[in-house]
């Protein structure tokens, strides 16, 4: 499908997506914080800034968001127009995050991803209390 906007507008609209506070990472924020935890927001000092850290466990919670992050799933497909952009943005992306990835194990990290598809109303129960399961057997505590 061709898309209906000039690129002055397509520029515009990519330009307003941000990388924090999404509606998935605000999800997994409050399910977090009524659960107990208690965490930091894209810490500087690690790679690649992880949306949360909890020092206490020595765990770090990325979300990625599906598109962004070239996610397997139908959120996560090369868009049709300007498909060679985004095929060596997604690879550049997915190289960064292994190298963030390793580079926060290597620190003594245990790195938790979720991703936004996996935050669908029919599974985020569940994914919720994997993730809540997977940080209290992190081996920081």
């Amino acid at each position: 499908m061709a898309d209906t906007l000039t690129p002055e507008e397509r520029s515009e609209r990519m330009s307003r997506i941000r990388s924090r506070d999404t509606s998935p990472e605000l999800l997994v924020r409050r399910f977090l914080h009524a659960a107990g935890f208690r965490y930091r927001l894209h810490v500087r000092d690690l790679p690649g800034r992880p949306d949360i850290v909890l020092p206490k466990y020595k765990a770090v919670v990325l979300v990625n968001g599906c598109f962004w992050h070239a996610h397997h799933c139908q959120k996560g497909r090369v868009p049709g127009t300007r498909s060679e952009f985004w095929a060596n943005k997604f690879q550049k992306n997915r190289k960064r995050d292994r190298a963030n990835r390793r580079l926060l194990r290597e620190a003594g990290w245990s790195v938790i991803t979720l991703w936004e598809c996996s935050l669908s109303k029919r599974r985020v129960d569940k994914e919720l209390d994997r993730l809540a399961q997977k940080i209290l057997a992190a081996p920081g505590k």
